[in-house]
Parts: structure tokens; C-alpha cells; sequence
């Protein structure tokens, strides 16, 4: 038996990015993972604009694996405002990706913020630093800094004492910290907000439950999937980060049963999935191997990392092969999924840590270019061990 082994990519910022396509190349991968950042969210991804970035990429040696993000805007969340125009534009932006031979779209569907972490360089006992998510700073900002209405009624009184004295021990720095690091954008992020922006932002999901959401994802998908089925391209949707709510906002894509409605309302292989080890990972109730041989066949995209969680809701970014996530069970079971598929599944090292020469440059938080290739290094070891004692 041949073996087929996963196509190992990284995520490129495009021609502002610190981290250059020779980086990427260098580090091992031989696909990218990017977007078409500079244009408006909502707006149509000529077919210009995507062959122009593509020739730059394979000019480098590489190819355009996947296209993460073609951004949803909000009115198609919401189901409100431009949502019919803004999901034609998403039909033509996919039809043309297509027919620039670009056919897998990774896509998100929460609300307002795409990732959220309120620490940035979090220095680990070996000096390294990773991205932190920490419950009481998120209480903080969304009960003391953005005041949200009603932002009381969604913690316990334990957690509002702990997290008033908790902002009363911050220094106006912290405070202005963890505020940039919520409000401002991730690398990924559609865009950033003032607080006003944020408030009146949040308001604008006031009356949609999770079920209101869920359905109009559903309807969404119902429109687009079958231009991708047309096209011969295919939609994997990335989870929810963190996988519970944040701010009052719902969250729809978390549990293996929000993976199985979204399947069940939209039924087709191009109905797809962005496996996120990192995302899912932090729930300790996600059972991420038998994930993976549930819905293998629709997972099209993984991004492999590793969170280290504690029992009252913080997380930090581990070591790809260390924390909470079994990833030696997890690529055993994309392996096994991987010899069943007609084409290489993308997967890229999610994040990464500061080390050696990255803790002296500027790069986007969680993509620098030294603590990626380690991270991809060590998964290309992993998939290299498992297939090797596979039965040929």
C-alpha cells in the first residue's frame, strides 16, 4: 500500500507579513495559507486580485493551499442589512477562488471577534512566551471596562468578587493591555473596535439566541454550498476561540453536536470542517480522536497545536506535542482518514511559540516564523513515525 501523507502548509499574512514566503519554504511547508487581507470584508475577491497573489506565492516555490479567511460579514450573521448582496458577493468571491484552481475556503462564524486572547507574551518557565486566555481578565473588561448591560447576569458572585479585586489590582497599563488585546484584532480579525464601536457592536446581537444563530448559519450555507459543490470546492468551518460564550455573544461551533447539526442542516461533503485542535481542545469535554473518526470524511483542513487548560477557565498556548491535546491519537486518526481521501488534506502548526531570535522581532502574535517551523517540524516527525509503522 502507497502511503498518502497530509500536505504540510503555514499561514502567510500576505506581503506585510514578517515572516516571508522564503521563511515558509525554508521551514518545511510547501503550501501557504492566506487571504486576500486588503479587501474589504464583504467586498468580491476578483479574479485578478486572486491570481495576482497566487503567482506571487508560486513564484516563491509554493503553492495556495487554502484560502483562511474568506470573511463572512455580520449582516449575513445577523440577517440583517446588505446580508442577500453580501452573500452574492461570497458566491462570486468562491466561484472565482475556483476557477483560479484555489478550492478549499476555511470560514468562521462568530460573532464579531474571530479569536480572542488578553495575553500576548506570556513567559513560560523556559523564557519562551505564548498566548494566554485568562477568565478573570475577560470579566474584568466586560463588567468594569466595557460595562456591558446585563454582563453581571452571565457570572456567579464568586467570580464578580474575584474579578472586582482582580481589576483593582491592575495597573492602568494592564488595564490598557488587555483592553488592545480584545478590542484592537488577532492576526485573522475582520477588523478591530473602539469601545463605542464594540458596545454598539454587541448590541446588534441583543435578540439572537444561539438557535437564532445556528439557523442562520444554516441558511447561509444553504445558499453557498451548493456554488462550491458547482465549482468542485469545499467550505470547512473553523470552531469557535475560545469554544464558549464571551461578552453575551452566542457561540454555535464548539461540541461535536453543534459539528453534527451543521452536517445534518446542510448535508454535503462540501459542507466541510477546519479541524482546530487548539479551539476544540480547550473544552475538556471534546473528545478530539473520536472527533476526527466521526467526521473525517468532512474534515477538509487541521490546524494542529496544543492548549494547556486549568481548572477554573484560563488557557495558554502549549508546545504542539505537549498540553491537553492527544495529538499523537489525533494524527493517527487524520492519517487513517488521510489513505481514504483522493487529495492531500492541508494542515498547518496553529500558533506558535517566542523563541531563540523571534523573542527580538516584531511579528504577528502567534506567527512567528522560528516557533512555527519548530511546531511543524515536530509534526512532520509525528505523521513520519506513525505512517512508517503503517503496513505497506
Amino acid at each position: 500500500m502507497k502511503v498518502k501523507y497530509l500536505k504540510q502548509t503555514m499561514r502567510w499574512y500576505g506581503p506585510k507579513d514578517p515572516v516571508s514566503l522564503r521563511d515558509i519554504r525554508q521551514a518545511g511547508a510547501t503550501g501557504v495559507v492566506t487571504a486576500l487581507h486588503h479587501i474589504p470584508n464583504g467586498e468580491v475577491w476578483s479574479v485578478e486580485e486572486i491570481n495576482k497573489r497566487k503567482a506571487e506565492i508560486e513564484a516563491a516555490g509554493l503553492v495556495w493551499a487554502v484560502v483562511e479567511s474568506l470573511p463572512v460579514h455580520e449582516d449575513i450573521k445577523t440577517r440583517s442589512g446588505g446580508c442577500a448582496t453580501y452573500i452574492e458577493h461570497y458566491k462570486t468571491s468562491l466561484q472565482n477562488l475556483a476557477s483560479s484552481g484555489i478550492t478549499t475556503v476555511c470560514y468562521n462564524f462568530m460573532p464579531l471577534l474571530d479569536w480572542t486572547r488578553t495575553k500576548l507574551d506570556y513567559e513560560l518557565p523556559d523564557g519562551s512566551r505564548a498566548l494566554r486566555y485568562e477568565k478573570l481578565a475577560v470579566i474584568a473588561f466586560d463588567v468594569f471596562i466595557l460595562e456591558r448591560s446585563g454582563a453581571r447576569a452571565d457570572y456567579t458572585e464568586e467570580d464578580l468578587k474575584t474579578a472586582d479585586d482582580y481589576f483593582h489590582g491592575l495597573t492602568d497599563t494592564e488595564k490598557k493591555e488587555i483592553t488592545d488585546n480584545i478590542l484592537k484584532g488577532l492576526p485573522g480579525s475582520e477588523t478591530g473596535f473602539t469601545m463605542e464601536e464594540f458596545r454598539q457592536a454587541i448590541a446588534t446581537y441583543a435578540n439572537i439566541t444561539a438557535t437564532q444563530l445556528a439557523d442562520h448559519l444554516n441558511a447561509f450555507l444553504n445558499e453557498v454550498i451548493p456554488v462550491a459543490e458547482a465549482h468542485g470546492a469545499v467550505m470547512c468551518i473553523h470552531p469557535d476561540d475560545p469554544p464558549f460564550q464571551i461578552f453575551g455573544l452566542p457561540r454555535i461551533v464548539s461540541t461535536a453536536d453543534d459539528i453534527r447539526r451543521i452536517f445534518k442542516g446542510t448535508d454535503s461533503v462540501a459542507n466541510g470542517l477546519t479541524f482546530c485542535t487548539g479551539s476544540f481542545g480547550v473544552r475538556a469535554d471534546n473528545d478530539l480522536p473520536s472527533m476526527v473518526r466521526e467526521f473525517g470524511e468532512r474534515i477538509h483542513f487541521a490546524h494542529l497545536r496544543a492548549t494547556k487548560r486549568d481548572d477554573i477557565g484560563n488557557f495558554y498556548e502549549a508546545e504542539h506535542l505537549n498540553g491537553d491535546v492527544p495529538m499523537y491519537e489525533v494524527m493517527k486518526e487524520l492519517i487513517s482518514w488521510q489513505q481514504k481521501k483522493e487529495h492531500p488534506m492541508p494542515m498547518r502548526p496553529d500558533h506558535g511559540h517566542q523563541i531563540l531570535d523571534d523573542l527580538l522581532k516584531a511579528t504577528y502574535p502567534g506567527y512567528t516564523a522560528i516557533g512555527r517551523l519548530k511546531g511543524l517540524a515536530e509534526l512532520r516527525g509525528l505523521e513520519l513515525g506513525i505512517t512508517g509503522a503503517m503496513p505497506r
